[in-house]
């Protein structure tokens, strides 16, 4: 690939192409705390929305659920799970996350990361909605995502933000504050169950260490200074994220689907 194509790639992609594993804005640590409250046990059903790299598929099959199963939107991508996910009860699908042609209700947890936020608004419905028709009522939905704090910040703020990213990852990124997270959850038949929150530090070297280990943070230097134009791409996402570090950061929600019951209570 060219240097031209390479600094037109999306962000993720080029942290990954450098070695990084961990590429979810919370970092390893807000994923084992989602995981964690989902609570995914031998007896669950799983499915993945867009598992990337697979990081969180493997930490997912080591707890042994009754099936798990990833949707990822092209063949290469499902490719690269293959690669790196082994499971017995394992299905790879091709397919939209808006539209998987999974039954419904055949989960019971239902989990994505770091991809609603780079959704137009009717596209995170449609994910959240198939999210909803794939789980039994009871099921649990985890997000992990690109939040705006506080509640409160201005339009301008948030267009600015919406910029900026979108200019150093490549790629349209819409965030949410909280509140709107929450909302979109709540109108597409989910009840918030869990909220957590981490800093924005994904490209931070403390957060890198955590998340790669030191023999990690090594590798990702070397090849950054083998390779001037991804040096550049990351020094840019990282001066973004800091200079609005006072308004992003990583959440993630766990929301239980509402039964039959409460939604006619609702109306």
């Amino acid at each position: 690939m060219t240097e031209k194509k390479m600094n037109m790639e999306q962000g993720h992609w080029v942290l990954a192409k450098l070695g990084k594993r961990v590429l979810r804005p919370g970092g390893q640590e807000l994923t084992n705390r989602m995981l964690e409250a989902m609570n995914i046990t031998e007896t669950d059903d799983v499915v993945e929305f867009a598992p990337g790299l697979g990081y969180t598929a493997r930490l997912t099959v080591a707890r042994k659920p009754h099936s798990y199963t990833a949707v990822e939107l092209n063949e290469e991508a499902a490719e690269r799970v293959r690669k790196n996910v082994s499971y017995p009860a394992m299905k790879l699908v091709v397919a939209n996350a808006a539209q998987t042609g999974l039954p419904d209700a055949c989960a019971t947890k239902v989990y994505g990361e770091a991809m609603l936020t780079m959704q137009s608004a009717p596209q995170k419905n449609a994910i959240i909605k198939e999210a909803a028709r794939l789980l039994q009522p009871g099921g649990l939905y985890g997000i992990h995502e690109i939040g705006i704090y506080p509640d409160e910040v201005s339009s301008e703020v948030k267009r600015a933000i919406e910029k900026d990213l979108a200019m150093g990852i490549k790629t349209n990124v819409r965030p949410l504050t909280l509140h709107d997270w929450q909302q979109v959850l709540q109108e597409n038949g989910f009840e918030v169950m869990q909220v957590i929150q981490n800093p924005m530090h994904l490209l931070e070297w403390r957060r890198v260490v955590a998340d790669e280990g030191w023999g990690g943070l090594l590798r990702i230097l070397c090849r950054l200074l083998r390779h001037p134009w991804a040096r550049r791409r990351v020094l840019e996402m990282r001066s973004i994220f800091r200079k609005h570090e006072r308004h992003i950061n990583a959440i993630s929600i766990v929301a239980r689907k509402r039964g039959e019951g409460a939604k006619k209570e609702e109306r």
